[in-house]
């Protein structure tokens, strides 16, 4: 397989692209999520997940997960993640700030979990996150904390693409739709986008009231910098799994070569999916322009996405699309499938376009890579709407909703304050979750 920089680099031409923008200092922000937490007394928080950030499977879920505990332990929190066992990796690692606990396979985290939060393992903490990924912690039936839980979006037909098995896959609709959702109306939900908010309320059926939207943010090193490439190339980064189909992109961009011979394509990321999809590049011959680099480095992939005229999603199911978000603070616009998550984090006709069938997801990769004026203007605005996006203001936003449980709960009231940012308001506690 070609080297990354001989796919997609290229430091002989291009056109120059605008300075990195400026970053927004990150301390005021600290000290506001110190000051949410304290008067919450939300001194030691636990977060249940799935799975772990270094997990080979890890997604967008788990960044937005990880990088909260990250803010929340910088402002001085007492975080953990419990999660399930990652392979060839410790049980216990302290990361960040925060300590993650991965224990027990893809299907026992859950009663594990349950457990060791009825039985108080590694102690009673202050406040609960929650994510709901596909398949709950049910932690309505047994938390007697503060609580607040992530669901990113509705999964609904992912359940039939991502198991094999019709009756499991039967089994996780009916705890989606019917068993889960009336535990959980009384919970407080925070969600990425207000399209996402509307999909749960209209097919989940919980209450507008209870949910609360906080973006996913944008990491500083995703700017704008170096030279686009020189002839046409299209980006697209995620997990190779069914729900991202990159099968339905693969065949957009064989039909695109037609109309520009010089067009090169990266689609980065994991997945079960590779070798399908490696041999469905190789049947319609485009093993020469198509390249499927596997995960990519940070550096890689900021180099990536400011090299991109454009990055595509063909998605069917996302709570946002941060590769889009990602790529537009690097000055890149994105076309995405007109889904919920996705109509939020593009601005239609501003910052990218949205469309919604196959057949518009060609005319609009075409429009993008042929009208460089149409391009320069997408460009502008991913840049600007990417600026809004911090993630700081996502780990504010999301204290603030447990916050918010922990004052209506009736918690106990305002602890001392921590002496400085980042100074632990507890000690830990002898054990392990």
């Amino acid at each position: 397989m070609r080297q990354v920089e001989d796919v997609f680099a290229d430091t002989l031409g291009g056109t120059a692209l605008a300075p990195p923008r400026p970053q927004t200092p990150c301390a005021p922000r600290r000290e506001a999520i110190a000051r949410l937490a304290t008067e919450a007394g939300l001194r030691r928080v636990h977060l249940l997940a799935w799975r772990d950030l270094e997990d080979a499977e890890a997604g967008g879920s788990e960044v937005h997960a990880s990088t909260i505990a990250r803010h929340w332990a910088d402002a001085g929190v007492d975080v953990t993640i419990r999660t399930s066992a990652a392979a060839g990796l410790p049980a216990v690692v302290d990361r960040d700030g925060y300590r993650v606990v991965r224990r027990a396979g893809r299907y026992a985290v859950f009663p594990r979990a349950v457990a060791a939060g009825t039985l108080g393992r590694g102690g009673r903490p202050d406040g609960l996150v929650e994510v709901w990924n596909g398949m709950p912690f049910f932690s309505p039936m047994w938390a007697r904390v503060p609580r607040v839980t992530f669901l990113h979006h509705v999964h609904a037909e992912m359940w039939d693409m991502a198991l094999t098995q019709p009756t499991l896959a039967r089994l996780g609709r009916t705890i989606e739709f019917a068993i889960a959702p009336p535990l959980y109306r009384r919970s407080r939900i925070v969600t990425l986008s207000a399209s996402s908010r509307e999909e749960i309320i209209a097919r989940l059926g919980l209450p507008g009231t209870n949910i609360t939207v906080v973006p996913p943010g944008v990491d500083p090193r995703f700017s704008p910098g170096g030279r686009r490439s020189s002839t046409p190339l299209i980006a697209a980064v995620g997990r190779l799994v069914p729900v991202k189909r990159f099968d339905v992109l693969i065949d957009i961009l064989v039909e695109l070569r037609t109309r520009h011979p010089a067009l090169q394509a990266v689609i980065a990321g994991e997945g079960y999916e590779h070798g399908a999809l490696g041999a469905r590049i190789a049947a319609a011959g485009a093993t020469e322009w198509i390249h499927l680099p596997g995960r990519l480095s940070d550096a890689d992939l900021v180099l990536l996405y400011r090299r991109a005229w454009v990055v595509a999603s063909t998605s069917a199911r996302e709570g946002w699309g941060m590769t889009l978000t990602e790529a537009a603070a690097c000055a890149t616009p994105g076309v995405a499938s007109a889904i919920a998550g996705h109509t939020d984090a593009v601005a239609h006709g501003v910052s990218g376009l949205l469309a919604d069938d196959p057949g518009q997801l060609r005319e609009a990769l075409d429009a993008v890579i042929g009208d460089p004026v149409l391009r320069r203007r997408l460009s502008r605005g991913a840049l600007a709407r990417s600026s809004e996006l911090t993630w700081e203001a996502t780990a504010h936003g999301a204290m603030g909703a447990l916050a918010d449980e922990a004052h209506r709960r009736g918690a106990r009231g305002p602890n001392p304050p921590p002496t400085r940012p980042g100074l632990r308001l507890a000690p830990r506690r002898a054990g392990d979750l």
